[in-house]
């Protein structure tokens, strides 16, 4: 226990030091290939898949997506536990193999990413994290309230840590089983899903210092009605199965964790959105290495005022998933151009649902209070902007009830069509 703590307050002391060193963008790029360097030079080929691999620079090695990870995940991590090693683990409760940490997603696009680490990298995600979002830790004592569907190893390490007090939520179990207790622990920092939060803001008085968002997409219209109540800024926390991917700034700007993950970013055609391509050059048990996720960034073009050299986020859009495909040409629509014809045509509309389910098809869930002008409003902005980017003969069938059980991830645009051809 003592190594693993030391391992987290390294970790938390070297990102601090690194935020104050990383002055400029050329600064994260010197760094980085320092750091990828040793990374394909002494940790790559310790897992089977790159065993007879001698890169030279990132861009010698492949490629890969969740399917070809899942499909091959005991040849990238170095104890080489299989994947149904991990399931039957978490199937019965236990959180380790072979000694090592093991996890999975919560797996909305319908394939759960599964991970193994060691001790000494869970609590360095820790320390990483903690100097991110608590940089006065461990001067100041914090009251940590995480409201999560099951809370995973990294946070039980948190637990272990004097000077926080962290209680867990489980969501599953619905807010009014556990509000009131939220009420009478009055934590000063909160972390849970967006649709959590606005749940607490609209049912609570509390008013934390610290506000984060996490696991889901922030959409503008639950960050006003959260600040709004809470009084503080909504920061997000961009985090995965596969590992801490940036958290915002004091200014409530997301930044990339580019002091422990390399960015590169693939564009979506007829969009200046990105999908981006990771590597973990941190993570040595297993190999996380040109990994493309499945987000969908909008990254800034201008600095952010305070100060950070890492690349700033304007938005996480959806999930490339999510984009609609419509008309007789598939023509694509992503998820932030439909949420804004929606919510753009009625300034009532504060919830909705809009599900694709067919090349033609379009099912949109409004609150059953709502005005029928409200409706109706929605309905034909969102059949304007289709018609401008050349889709027409599609139907949008209106439903004036909205269900989404607190305990799955929200996604307000979600493509439950999928076409052969694709």
């Amino acid at each position: 226990m003592v190594i693993q703590f030391i391992a987290a307050l390294r970790a938390f002391y070297k990102t601090k030091r690194l935020a104050r060193r990383l002055s400029t963008q050329t600064d994260v790029v010197a760094w980085q290939q320092t750091q990828i360097a040793k990374f394909l030079r002494r940790d790559i080929q310790r897992v089977a898949f790159y065993e007879n691999m001698l890169p030279a620079h990132l861009s010698d090695l492949p490629v890969l997506d969740k399917p070809a990870l899942m499909r091959d995940f005991i040849q990238f991590n170095r104890p080489r536990i299989s994947a149904q090693e991990v399931r039957t683990a978490l199937d019965a409760g236990g959180e380790q193999v072979q000694g090592y940490v093991v996890g999975q997603s919560t797996g909305t696009s319908g394939n759960r990413g599964l991970f193994v680490i060691s001790e000494v990298e869970r609590f360095t995600w820790l320390g990483v994290i903690l100097a991110k979002t608590l940089p006065d830790f461990p001067w100041v004592r914090h009251k940590v309230a995480l409201i999560l569907p099951a809370y995973g190893q990294i946070f039980k390490s948190a637990a272990q840590i004097g000077r926080l007090n962290i209680r867990f939520f489980d969501l599953r179990d619905g807010i009014d089983r556990w509000v009131d207790a939220l009420i009478n622990y009055d934590p000063d920092t909160i972390m849970a899903p967006p649709k959590i939060l606005r749940a607490v803001a609209e049912r609570t008085k509390i008013k934390p210092r610290n506000v984060f968002s996490g696991a889901e997409v922030l959409d503008p219209v639950d960050r006003h009605v959260m600040e709004a109540s809470f009084g503080t800024r909504v920061r997000e926390i961009y985090m995965a199965t596969e590992g801490l991917l940036g958290v915002a700034c004091p200014l409530g700007v997301l930044h990339l964790a580019e002091d422990v993950v390399i960015f590169e970013f693939q564009p979506v055609p007829g969009s200046d959105l990105v999908t981006p391509i990771i590597t973990d050059f941190t993570r040595t048990t297993q190999i996380m290495a040109r990994y493309r996720m499945n987000d969908l960034l909008r990254l800034s073009r201008e600095p952010c005022r305070c100060g950070s050299p890492l690349q700033a986020v304007t938005e996480i859009v959806g999930r490339h998933d999510d984009v609609f495909r419509l008309g007789p040409h598939l023509t694509l629509i992503t998820p932030d151009i439909l949420r804004n014809a929606i919510l753009d045509a009625d300034r009532r509309i504060d919830d909705f649902r809009l599900v694709q389910t067919g090349q033609h098809h379009i099912r949109l869930h409004l609150a059953a209070n709502l005005p029928t002008e409200s409706g109706i409003a929605a309905r034909d902005n969102l059949a304007t902007v289709l018609r401008k980017a050349g889709i027409a003969n599609v139907t949008i069938e209106l439903i004036n009830q909205i269900e989404q059980p607190l305990a799955q991830k929200l996604r307000r645009v979600r493509c439950d069509w999928r076409c052969d051809t694709l």
